[in-house]
């Protein structure tokens, strides 16, 4: 049962990996303003890595390094205001190429970064901006390094974030975003400005990448947990189109491709690898299987209309409250894990957590589909 539900999973997975796609940032500034620290900041850890990746054309100094459902496009060997020409250039011919790509290959928003304390903005700067606008990207113009106190930014910062908004570019707002990344232990600075900096980024990323923004994010968990809702609403409304259901996870594979896709696309959203996720899918689901399945079919008494089960064979509003409380229940388990919770997945003590964190959320909201119903009813 463990491999059909491994090998079944995998599938599915790879079937959601395709479907969310890549956003692709480019990332531009002076050396030393501090573009992986914010990078790592909101896409998570060490995700600007060393290495200098792909070139995103041949014979270009603009490289592209694939992480999971981000793509970061840098330069290399070439530096701003001093190399512009060759590097818008190169940015030229890479964005010809990639209009006719799919979506997910092409550079979708272009952050420009400025050390907030660098206190000038220079005019080879602005035309650099002017020409990425040009070039058809969204571009955001990001202030690093601004200290914060008692809620107001240094004095530098805010006069070079006037300067750069006297000369009116086609930036997004129209005004820098001011940002701290990182904590200064030293100083005791907090970081700040990563969301609005991030809801910036969601404003004007193109349709058809939010969903890999939002995976690829590490800072907005409320927005995580909005686009794993609309997958369980989704598969929900699937399973109920279904018309029939065993009871989950049975011999019948009728919604098992539904139900597993959702779990999939869940797991991905909070960046969970494929082997965990795994593991925590089978140890999560292990009351929902034959070990478990007399315990799933006293529950079905508690969802209207199911009535008596026969042959595993249940109604399509039984089929959506299962798949709804599933979902529910999973998502409850991802936000765990996201939240450093089950780090020893494979020790009897976690899975038993697991199990019973699993099958509590799901009775829970097999109760809130049964009561919604009466009052709806």
């Amino acid at each position: 049962m463990a491999d059909w539900f491994k090998d079944s999973f995998r599938q599915e997975y790879d079937k959601q990996s395709v479907s969310v796609g890549r956003f692709n940032l480019a990332i531009f500034g002076k050396t030393g303003v501090g573009k992986s620290t914010l990078i790592n900041a909101i896409f998570g850890e060490e995700v600007a890595r060393t290495g200098i990746g792909q070139p995103v054309t041949r014979g270009s100094h603009l490289y592209i390094d694939k992480i999971g459902y981000l793509g970061i496009v840098d330069t290399q060997g070439l530096e701003v205001g001093k190399d512009n020409k060759e590097i818008i250039s190169d940015l030229n011919k890479a964005m010809a190429q990639m209009r006719r790509m799919p979506l997910q290959e092409q550079l979708h928003v272009a952050w420009y970064c400025v050390r907030g304390m660098d206190r000038r903005f220079e005019d080879a700067e602005a035309e650099f901006v002017q020409r990425l606008h040009e070039l058809g990207l969204p571009v955001i113009v990001v202030l690093t390094q601004v200290p914060l106190r008692d809620d107001r930014y240094h004095p530098d910062a805010i006069e070079l974030a006037e300067q750069i908004a006297a000369r009116k570019l086609p930036i997004t707002g129209g005004l820098p975003f001011m940002t701290y990344a990182r904590h200064d232990e030293f100083t005791g600075q907090p970081p700040h400005g990563l969301q609005g900096l991030l809801d910036a980024t969601f404003r004007v990323a193109p349709e058809g990448v939010e969903g890999a923004l939002t995976a690829a994010q590490e800072i907005d968990y409320v927005r995580k947990a909005k686009e794993a809702q609309k997958h369980i609403a989704v598969a929900a409304t699937s399973a109920a189109a279904a018309a029939a259901s065993p009871i989950p996870f049975s011999d019948a594979a009728v919604l098992v491709p539904i139900q597993l896709g959702m779990m999939a696309r869940i797991a991905q959203i909070y960046k969970i690898k494929f082997d965990r996720a795994a593991l925590l899918a089978v140890a999560s689901t292990t009351a929902a299987t034959s070990a478990g399945r007399a315990t799933f079919t006293n529950l079905l008494k508690m969802v209207p209309g199911a009535g008596m089960v026969a042959g595993g064979v249940i109604g399509a509003g039984v089929a959506s409250s299962f798949t709804y409380a599933m979902g529910q229940a999973w998502l409850a388990v991802c936000q765990r894990v996201a939240q450093g919770g089950f780090e020893a997945i494979s020790s009897m003590m976690d899975n038993e957590q697991l199990r019973e964190m699993f099958a509590d959320e799901f009775k829970k909201r097999l109760r809130v589909r049964r009561d919604d119903s009466k009052i709806n009813g």
